[in-house]
C-alpha cells in the first residue's frame, strides 16, 4: 500500500498562492463525474487561496502544478506540461475508467503515470490495479459529501440511506 504523504510537495506548506491548472478532458459544463471533481477540487483550492483554473487540456499557460483527471485522456496535457514546465509538479488523478480498462490496454495511461510525481486515487482498491512503479508514488484521497447546512429533517415515510 502507498504510504503516508510527505512534507515535500504539499501545497499547504507553500506560502504564496500556488497556480494550479486542472485538466479535465471533454467539453466545459457537461456533469460528467470528471468534471464535477475537478470543479470540486478547483473550489476547494481557491477556498485555501490558491488560483485553481479547470481546462480541457493544457493551453501552455503559466502553472505551478498541473492535476490532470483521467491519465489516459490527459496523456497530452502530461506530456506538454512536464516538457514545457520541467521540475514543477504533475499529479494524475485517476478515474474509474482508468483503472478499470485503460491501465491495462493503453500505453499512454501507462506513461501518463511515469511522468507523474504523483499518483491519487479515490478508493484505496484502486492500488490493487497499479503497477509498482506508480504505486510507490499513489495516495488515496477520500471524497465526501457536501455536508447540508442546519438539520435536515427527516422523513418518517422513507428509509434513507446514505453511502
Amino acid at each position: 500500500p502507498a504510504g503516508p504523504a510527505r512534507r515535500l510537495g504539499r501545497l499547504a506548506d507553500l506560502r504564496s498562492p500556488v497556480r494550479v491548472i486542472l485538466v479535465s478532458p471533454g467539453r466545459p459544463g457537461l456533469d460528467t463525474g470528471n468534471q464535477v471533481t475537478a470543479r470540486r477540487w478547483a473550489g476547494l483550492l481557491r477556498e485555501l487561496g490558491h488560483r485553481a483554473t479547470i481546462q480541457p487540456e493544457y493551453d501552455g499557460g503559466a502553472a505551478d502544478v498541473l492535476v490532470a483527471l483521467h491519465a489516459r485522456k490527459s496523456f497530452p496535457s502530461v506530456a506538454r506540461f512536464r516538457r514545457d514546465r520541467p521540475g514543477r509538479p504533475v499529479v494524475v488523478a485517476l478515474t474509474g475508467t482508468d483503472l478499470y480498462g485503460d491501465l491495462r490496454k493503453s500505453a499512454k495511461a501507462r506513461r501518463s503515470l511515469e511522468i507523474a510525481d504523483r499518483v491519487v486515487l479515490l478508493q484505496p482498491a484502486g492500488l490493487d490495479e497499479l503497477p509498482p512503479s506508480p504505486r510507490a508514488k499513489a495516495r488515496v484521497v477520500y471524497q465526501s459529501a457536501i455536508r447540508p447546512r442546519g438539520r435536515v429533517p427527516s422523513r418518517k415515510e422513507e428509509f434513507e440511506v446514505v453511502v
